[in-house]
């Protein structure tokens, strides 16, 4: 592995051939943009003994830079896939196979389970930022956190929709197809990316963007709910 964060999930994956030996079906990586990259082993069977193993190794996880890995039988992801849409989806669609061949093969996120996780995380997104419009009691830098802070889960909600509806172009078309397929301000919906992208270099007055940053939470939580399930 040519990067530190794929050293360390070696010696997370050697500890588990250790633990598991053959019932260690496949280990993967995945969110490569995150590090350390959190992983994934699926297993034929799992059981406390196997969990106290791993704890004891914790330790030696952390100190070479690995995040503890999930691990799970291939049933239980094969049937978590519905509660687990948004999740579950990113690991199929960004992973990377270190053991074993790829287990995701012919698994997919249904496209009505993934619209109500849309749905769900997006009316919480909305509940908050009114929530915390309102605590702001009118103070402009309270305003303007609310909008930085929660800038990045709308960033990754409009993503999301972008998914269900087929959209594979990167984040920088983002703004663009929100414009144009859900006739979102597409200027207000770059100014939240831009935000969510470079918050200290962003430059915009978030909390003068609030009012329309609203607007546009309100109107793609309207999109989703009205989605029609497949």
């Amino acid at each position: 592995m040519a990067t530190s964060s794929g050293a360390s999930a070696v010696v997370v994956l050697d500890d588990l051939k250790t633990i598991f030996g053959p019932r260690l079906e496949a280990f993967v990586t995945y969110a490569p943009t995150v590090s350390p990259a959190p992983s994934l082993a699926l297993v034929t069977s799992l059981d406390l003994a196997d969990l106290g193993a791993c704890a004891a190794r914790v330790r030696r996880w952390q100190a070479s830079g690995a995040a503890t890995p999930v691990v799970l039988t291939r049933r239980e992801f094969a049937r978590s896939l519905d509660a687990f849409p948004v999740e579950f989806g990113e690991i199929i669609t960004h992973h990377q196979t270190l053991h074993g061949d790829d287990p995701f093969a012919g698994m997919t996120v249904a496209p009505r389970d993934l619209r109500r996780a849309c749905e769900s995380q997006i009316r919480s997104l909305l509940l908050h930022i009114r929530e915390d419009y309102m605590e702001a009691a009118g103070s402009h830098h309270a305003v303007a956190a609310v909008v930085l802070d929660s800038a990045a889960e709308f960033r990754a909600l409009l993503s999301l929709v972008a998914r269900l509806a087929g959209e594979t172009g990167d984040q920088r078309a983002l703004a663009q197809w929100a414009s144009d397929r859900l006739g979102l301000d597409g200027k207000v919906v770059s100014d939240v990316l831009h935000i969510a992208n470079e918050l200290e270099r962003s430059g915009i007055d978030a909390a003068r963007l609030f009012p329309q940053y609203l607007a546009v939470t309100e109107q793609l939580a309207r999109h989703i709910d009205e989605w029609p399930d497949q």
